[in-house]
């Protein structure tokens, strides 16, 4: 009988992360949960696992790469590798943006995917059947104001998506980028902006229905599980109400 195919999630204690590993135990994979919050990572374990799924949990910053070259010793072989790990702080203009912030996004969303990719990449070789799926967002093909710092993260990931493609044709490994647009979690915007929860409100006033973590990890789940020849490149996923970045229907 042949084994269950095992995806790593990072970031996955909550939002699009948390989705997109219900989503994948649901398509039958033996699903890995990262993330830094371990009390989060271990309910959502419990709460697959309840259900019939198989998970594990596992406390991982993906910006530690002692961490994870640890964590990538316990795969020899590897279906799925979900990138979701990341996030955006502040929404300064360049002029006065906190360069702390902008390396803090770095190191997150592109430094940490470098980690995890490059210390998982033998394993999903391996499997003779691997998939990479590297989420950055549109905010990764154009620029908004006040975006700086976030847009010059995704760009990072963008580019590491394409060139990693480009350095492994020919290997039995897919890389495929989900792009999202405007997608309403509980934790992203307010995040953003450091908690000010009015703030984050705004963000979606008056959009008639943003994308949801769950449309998201299901565009995930749909790529991942297309025939082994069939690569999405590059998805890029909006609501209707979202024609860009800057021009967005709102009903106020």
């Amino acid at each position: 009988m042949a084994a269950t195919p095992i995806a790593v999630v990072t970031g996955a204690s909550s939002g699009i992360g948390a989705a997109t590993a219900r989503t994948l135990a649901a398509d039958g994979f033996r699903v890995v949960l990262t993330a830094r919050r371990k009390d989060r990572i271990e309910a959502l374990a419990a709460e697959l696992n309840e259900a019939g799924h198989q998970a594990t949990a596992y406390a991982l910053d993906v910006t530690d790469r002692a961490a994870v070259d640890e964590f990538a010793t316990a795969f020899r072989s590897l279906a799925v590798l979900v990138n979701n790990a990341g996030g955006a702080l502040g929404a300064d203009p360049v002029a006065t943006g906190d360069p702390a912030d902008w390396r803090q996004m770095y190191e997150t969303n592109v430094i940490g995917t470098l980690n995890v990719t490059q210390a998982l990449l033998p394993a999903l070789t391996a499997s003779g059947d691997g998939t990479i799926v590297i989420l950055s967002s549109t905010a990764a093909l154009s620029s908004y104001e006040g975006g700086g710092g976030y847009v010059a993260a995704k760009h990072g990931e963008h580019v590491l998506a394409e060139t990693l493609r480009l350095e492994i044709v020919g290997t039995p490994v897919r890389v495929i980028e989900v792009a999202p647009g405007m997608v309403r979690t509980e934790e992203f915007a307010t995040t953003r902006f450091r908690g000010d929860t009015e703030k984050a409100a705004k963000v979606y006033a008056g959009v008639d229905a943003p994308l949801t973590a769950e449309d998201v990890a299901d565009t995930i789940g749909w790529a991942v599980t297309r025939p082994s020849h069939v690569n999405i490149d590059l998805l890029v996923v909006r609501p209707r109400a979202q024609a860009s970045n800057t021009k967005v229907h709102r009903t106020l």
